[in-house]
């Protein structure tokens, strides 16, 4: 009874700050009495250069609580990001009041954290009020952190703007955000590079923490290289398949053509806006275009009959013939096949092992295929195999709309 009292008083406390007393050390854990049961705190929960002697009064996270043979264990935490939150919790009573909200924390222990705060009431400042008066109130955290550096940055709902915010102090040139890949890539100016980065990647990777995005930096040199780049092979793709001079495939390239698909199936008034281009010169782009076009997917369809591609797949809606010709050098060569891939092996995805996110390459993703897509096409498949019944598939918003009538 006395045990499951513990468990229960601690189970409610579990995500608050306890204080306690160093009781004994064990295999580098230390044992900390917490008043009426003993919290463990794991070597690994320990900020680095922290020493502890029996009897130290200690300030710790409640990160979980467990019911166990031998009892109920309190399994303690001094590295724990929201540690962090807490303690500003405690020294920021307008965070305790709900005005201000801590909305992201990023900590690498004992060296240098980011905390991402916003304020509900337009005349409270945020960020000084986390400050407080000479930097009282953050300075008392950094104290119980083991003199750790806080970087404290207001929220925004704009990824681009809360990214910029997040990188300080470095200086930010320009933003470009992926959100289907969950990437972000970041120019700075070519001085400011070894800030944004930070010593061994902190400042970074506190950032990339902090936002949830995976960010790349590139100097404005690099970017322009890109661009040049990407201009280039762009430009050699136009003269090749169009058989064009070099400063009319600049001009496509120029007015934002990527590809030939943009060529071939544009309106023509968007080709005749180009300088120097008639009718007649728009015409012939777009039959050069298609003639390519076709060709390339009368040889990738045959690639794919030889890589065994079965008509089951050939035949089903939603493939193009370099998909069908991708699937096959990946093994996937019927209907069956296909419909027994999930989503991210066509569209590819984001893992996260060991707090690093992780990217999983789809066998479709270069053309573009969303997770949407690749959910459609999977499920569609399944239903044509009769693995799923299209019943079943409606049965969430018929469910939805029961629920919305009786509301």
């Amino acid at each position: 009874a006395e045990r499951d009292r513990q468990f229960e008083e601690f189970k409610d406390r579990k995500g608050t700050i306890i204080n306690g007393a160093v009781k004994r050390e064990e295999y580098g854990n230390v044992i900390v009495d917490i008043g009426r049961g003993e919290g463990i705190l794991r070597r690994n929960e320990k900020i680095g250069r922290e020493a502890y002697r029996i009897g130290d009064r200690i300030r710790c996270y409640i990160k979980d609580v467990r019911r166990e043979p031998r009892g109920p264990q309190v399994f303690l935490s001094r590295t724990d990001p929201q540690f962090m939150a807490e303690l500003f919790k405690m020294e920021v009573p307008e965070i305790y009041d709900g005005i201000i909200e801590i909305k992201a924390v990023a900590r690498d222990p004992g060296s240098r954290a980011k905390i991402a705060v916003i304020s509900y009431d337009n005349s409270i400042d945020p960020v000084g009020a986390c400050v407080g008066m000479r930097g009282s109130r953050v300075q008392a955290v950094v104290n119980e952190l083991q003199g750790e550096k806080i970087d404290i940055i207001p929220w925004n709902q704009d990824q681009a703007t809360f990214l910029v915010n997040a990188l300080q102090p470095a200086e930010v040139s320009k933003v470009v955000i992926d959100e289907e890949a969950g990437k972000i890539e970041v120019v700075v100016p070519d001085e400011q590079l070894s800030l944004a980065i930070g010593r061994r990647g902190q400042n970074v990777r506190l950032a990339s923490q902090l936002t949830g995005l995976d960010i790349d930096i590139m100097t404005e040199a690099e970017e322009s290289a890109r661009r040049q780049a990407e201009f280039t092979e762009r430009t050699k793709l136009f003269m090749d398949a169009l058989d064009v001079d070099e400063m009319m495939a600049q001009l496509l390239v120029a007015e934002g053509f990527t590809n030939l698909e943009e060529v071939a199936y544009v309106e023509l008034d968007e080709l005749l806006s180009i300088d120097g281009f008639d009718e007649g010169t728009a015409g012939e782009l777009q039959a050069r275009a298609r003639d390519n076009l076709e060709a390339a997917n009368a040889k990738a369809m045959e690639n794919a009959r030889a890589l065994g591609v079965e008509d089951s797949l050939v035949e089903f809606d939603g493939l193009t013939p370099q998909m069908l010709e991708a699937l096959g050098k990946d093994g996937i060569k019927t209907l069956e096949d296909f419909a027994t891939c999930a989503d991210w092996e066509l569209a590819g995805g984001w893992t996260t092992e060991n707090g690093q996110r992780k990217k999983d390459e789809g066998v479709l993703e270069p053309f573009e295929m969303t997770l949407e897509e690749a959910q459609h096409l999977i499920m569609t498949a399944r239903v044509m195999l009769g693995w799923v019944d299209p019943a079943d598939l409606a049965q969430p918003d018929a469910e939805d709309e029961d629920a919305e009538a009786e509301a």
